[in-house]
């Protein structure tokens, strides 16, 4: 069937169809733009009823990307500044804190680690709004998948959420390692993979080389545990590295291609960032080739740990009590490896992924974190008097504390997000008008 258009369609009959179909299009639109809240039609007033009792200095004023100097901004670049507000909730207030990064329980003396937010060159980054954010995430689902420091990632977004409300927990397994939470009001599901690698393994000696375990890694292959389940998702953030330093035997289509500090005989010895570089590479690859998945991949970038005085299984530490500044410190050695590996796999899957419809979007949290030596749990997460063996922590983040601000990220990027499909769907009627 052919649609008339232009000055010359004058027959009604003709004319029926096309606007049947306009018609359509806009209650079907209607129906669905406000599933995308962006900050573009979402205000602070909307939102008065429900500021939280238990953090009165929470602002909610300002729901917008504020522009100091031009109309771009890369919220991923620019300084840690002085936010005499924080933290927006506290290790009494939120029961997901994993022991081990509840620094003020086991005595951490300071605090002015808690005062600080992420200030990008050239624009303001408004701070995590937590009914905002599950107004967005109405109906939806967003799952975890990767190391504890993506645990960590979550365990801060469910305190932030915490301000609004609890979830109760749903998961269908006592394992800890996969849980699920479900925010019933909102119909909104979070979940969390453990699966530090991203790929394959099997873990073959629990002491290994160095006390820290020996795997197999099958660097083609995706982990079965959130491979076959992540296409129920709306949104998945994925994240991987500090495991790649650990003693590991590499496998490509079932063949030993090279290890890590295996210690085997006559087994090359390769490079962290040689299996790094694959596993990145074949869990991209799978994302965008699963047919079903309809919904948008974050890949989080690598957050630096900060041991200084030492390596982490010799005396290192993190004692610093203030973050750096942006011209004090630079990325580099195993860590710029890391970071560099993810941008160059992300750039080329993301090309992948336009052409096949799908939505790939860097979290990039690296440079951020790099100037946050301050956060970390060093020796507070535990009494002193304690006879476990631990070391040092200078590779998570305690709750609250830096890592909050990865929230502020994401619910920016999430509105971007409604933006775009807003704009899609104007285009989508333009073309039928």
């Amino acid at each position: 069937m052919e649609f008339p258009c232009g000055k010359n369609s004058n027959n009604t009959s003709q004319r029926t169809p096309k606007i049947f179909i306009l018609v359509a299009l806009t209650f079907i639109i209607l129906g669905v733009i406000p599933l995308h809240h962006t900050s573009k039609w979402y205000h602070a007033k909307d939102l008065v009823n429900h500021q939280s009792k238990k953090s009165p200095t929470y602002h909610m004023e300002d729901m917008e990307i504020k522009f100091t100097e031009d109309e771009t901004c890369d919220i991923f670049k620019g300084e840690w500044i002085p936010n005499p507000d924080g933290p927006y909730y506290t290790n009494t207030t939120c029961w997901a804190i994993h022991e081990h990064q509840n620094c003020m329980k086991y005595g951490r003396p300071d605090t002015d680690f808690l005062k600080w937010r992420w200030k990008p060159k050239g624009c303001e980054l408004p701070i995590f709004n937590p009914y905002q954010f599950l107004d967005m995430m109405r109906n939806k689902s967003l799952a975890f998948v990767g190391d504890s420091v993506g645990r960590n990632q979550m365990q801060s977004l469910i305190c932030l959420l915490s301000q609004a409300v609890y979830p109760i927990d749903v998961s269908t397994t006592p394992d800890e390692n996969f849980k699920r939470w479900k925010y019933t009001s909102y119909n909104f599901t979070l979940a969390t993979y453990w699966s530090p690698f991203l790929v394959k393994m099997k873990d073959t000696d629990s002491d290994g080389p160095t006390k820290t375990g020996l795997f197999n890694l099958y660097l083609d292959e995706v982990d079965e545990k959130w491979g076959n389940q992540i296409e129920e998702f709306d949104y998945v953030i994925l994240n991987a590295g500090h495991w790649f330093t650990r003693c590991s035997v590499y496998y490509e289509k079932n063949q030993l291609v090279g290890c890590r500090y295996c210690e085997l005989p006559n087994v090359t010895d390769l490079p962290s960032s040689y299996g790094y570089q694959r596993a990145i590479r074949t869990v991209l690859k799978t994302i965008n080739n699963l047919e079903n998945f309809k919904g948008i991949t974050f890949l989080r970038t690598f957050a630096p740990s900060h041991f200084e005085g030492g390596e982490w299984n010799k005396g290192g530490n993190c004692v610093r009590r203030k973050p750096f500044s942006s011209n004090e410190t630079t990325l580099e050695g195993f860590h710029l490896d890391l970071y560099t590996i993810q941008v160059e796999e992300f750039k080329a899957a993301e090309k992948e992924s336009k052409k096949k419809g799908k939505r790939l979007r860097l979290l990039d949290t690296t440079q951020a974190m790099l100037l946050r030596p301050d956060g970390h749990p060093s020796r507070y997460g535990h009494w002193p008097n304690e006879n476990v063996v631990l070391y040092n922590d200078c590779v998570h983040w305690c709750l609250p504390g830096p890592i909050d601000s990865w929230s502020d990220f994401l619910l920016h990027m999430l509105k971007l997000e409604g933006r775009r499909s807003h704009k899609e769907k104007l285009q989508f009627i333009k073309q039928w008008s």
